[in-house]
C-alpha cells in the first residue's frame, strides 16, 4: 500500500464519525419535533408549547451557529465536535432523568445549542480532511446521512415514543450521541487550528458579504426553505385533494429519499468536472422552482412530481453550496464559514414556510407555492443574465 493509499484509508476512517455526527445533528432535529406532539403521556398537548419547544431549537441554531463556529477556528474543530456531542447526551438525559414539563424546554434549548457547536464543527472538518479536489463527493456523502437522519428521525423517534413515551427517546439521543462522541475522539484526527491573519469586524463583513459568501449561502437557504415548505405544505395540499395519509406521507418521504439519493452522485459530478458550482446551483434553484411549481397542479400527480423535483433541486445545491464556500473561504476562517452559512440555511428552514403561510392565508396555497418559486428562480436568472453579458465581451 503507498503513503498516498494510507492517507485515503485514514481520511475514510475519519469520515464516518462525521457523517454519524451529521446524521445525530437531523436525526434529533427532527425525531424529537414530529413526535413532541404524540400520543405518548408526555406528549405535548397545547399547540402554543409545542410552538414554542419547535422555534427553542431552532432559534438556539440561528444564534449561536456562528459563534460556535468562530470558536472552532481558534481553538480547533475537533474539541468543539467533541464538546457539542457531550452537551447534547447531557441536554438529553436531562429531560430523560426529570421527567417534568419545566426541564423540557431546557433540554431542547440544551440540544439546540449543542447542535450549533458539533454542526459546523463538523462541516469545517469535512473540509479540511478532504483536498479541494474531493470536496464535492464529501461534502455530497455527509449531506446524504444527514438526509438519513432528517427521513429516518421521525419514523424511528415515533416507534420509540410509541414504546416508552418522550423519555425513552431523549434516552435513545443520549447514547447516539455519546457513542458518536468516543468514535469521533478515536478517529477524528486532532487537527491544530491554522494561523490567522487579523481580521477586523470590517473584513469580516467584506467575506460575508461577497458574491462568493453570498451567492452559495442563498441557494442553500432557498434548497433549505423549499424542502422545509415540501415537508410541511405537501401533505396538506395532498389532503385538500383528497389524498389520505398514506400517500401524502408517502410524497414526503420520496422528497427526502432523493434528496438524500442525489447528494453523492452531485459531490462526484463536481469533483470530475461534469458540472461547476455556479452552473449546478443554477440548475439546481431551476428544478427546486420547478417542483413547486408542480406542487400547484391538483392531486397526486402534483404531489408526487413536486416532491420528486424540490428533492432533486436540494439534493443537487447543498453539497455544491458547501463546496463552493469551503473553495473560497482561507482554511483557518472554515469554522467561521460554515456556521454562517448555517445560519442562512436556518433562516431559509424558518423563512420558507412563513412565506408560503402568509401567501396562502392572503390566497391559496397555490399562490404561496408561487410565491417560493418565483424568488427561488431570481437565482438562475441572474445566472443566464450574467452569462449573457460574458459571452459578448469575450467575443
Amino acid at each position: 500500500m503507498t503513503a498516498h493509499d494510507t492517507a485515503g484509508a485514514g481520511r475514510g476512517r475519519a469520515m464516518w464519525p462525521l457523517y454519524a455526527a451529521g446524521f445525530t445533528t437531523a436525526f434529533g432535529a427532527h425525531g424529537i419535533a414530529a413526535n413532541l406532539g404524540g400520543f405518548s403521556d408526555d406528549a405535548v398537548t397545547s399547540l402554543l408549547v409545542l410552538g414554542g419547544l419547535l422555534a427553542l431549537y431552532d432559534g438556539a441554531e440561528v444564534v449561536l451557529k456562528p459563534v460556535f463556529g468562530t470558536l472552532a477556528d481558534k481553538i480547533g474543530a475537533k474539541p468543539v465536535l467533541l464538546g457539542g456531542l457531550v452537551a447534547f447526551a447531557a441536554a438529553s438525559v436531562l429531560y430523560a432523568v426529570a421527567d417534568s414539563p419545566g426541564w423540557l424546554w431546557v433540554a431542547r434549548l440544551g440540544q439546540g445549542a449543542a447542535a450549533s457547536a458539533f454542526s459546523p464543527s463538523a462541516s469545517a472538518l469535512v473540509a479540511r480532511l478532504n483536498p479541494a479536489a474531493k470536496h464535492g463527493r464529501a461534502f455530497g456523502s455527509y449531506g446524504f446521512y444527514k438526509s438519513i437522519g432528517y427521513t429516518l428521525g421521525p419514523l424511528i423517534g415515533g416507534v420509540l415514543v410509541w414504546a416508552g413515551g418522550l423519555r425513552l427517546l431523549f434516552t435513545v439521543m443520549a447514547v447516539l450521541a455519546v457513542a458518536v462522541a468516543a468514535w469521533a475522539a478515536l478517529a477524528v484526527p486532532a487537527l491544530a487550528p491554522l494561523p490567522k491573519s487579523r481580521q477586523t469586524v470590517l473584513d469580516l463583513a467584506r467575506r460575508l458579504t461577497s458574491r462568493t459568501f453570498l451567492a452559495p449561502t442563498a441557494a442553500l437557504a432557498g434548497a433549505t426553505a423549499a424542502l422545509s415548505v415540501g415537508v410541511g405544505f405537501l401533505p396538506v395540499s395532498g389532503a385538500a385533494a383528497g389524498l389520505g395519509t398514506v400517500a401524502t406521507g408517502a410524497a414526503v418521504s420520496v422528497l427526502a429519499a432523493t434528496a438524500a439519493l442525489v447528494q453523492p452522485y452531485a459531490g462526484r459530478a463536481l469533483d470530475t468536472g461534469r458540472i461547476t458550482t455556479r452552473t449546478g446551483l443554477a440548475t439546481g434553484l431551476t428544478i427546486t422552482a420547478a417542483g413547486l411549481g408542480c406542487a400547484m397542479l391538483p392531486g397526486l400527480t402534483g404531489v408526487l412530481t413536486g416532491a420528486t423535483l424540490i428533492g432533486a433541486g436540494s439534493g443537487l445545491i447543498t453539497p455544491l453550496g458547501f463546496a463552493a464556500l469551503a473553495a473560497v473561504t482561507p482554511p483557518e476562517r472554515l469554522g467561521q464559514t460554515m456556521g454562517s452559512a448555517e445560519l442562512g440555511r436556518e433562516l431559509g428552514d424558518a423563512g420558507g414556510p412563513l412565506l408560503v403561510a402568509a401567501v396562502a392565508t392572503a390566497s391559496t396555497l397555490t399562490y404561496g407555492f408561487a410565491a417560493l418559486a418565483a424568488l427561488l428562480a431570481v437565482g438562475p436568472l441572474l445566472h443566464l443574465t450574467a452569462r449573457r453579458r460574458t459571452i459578448p465581451a469575450q467575443q
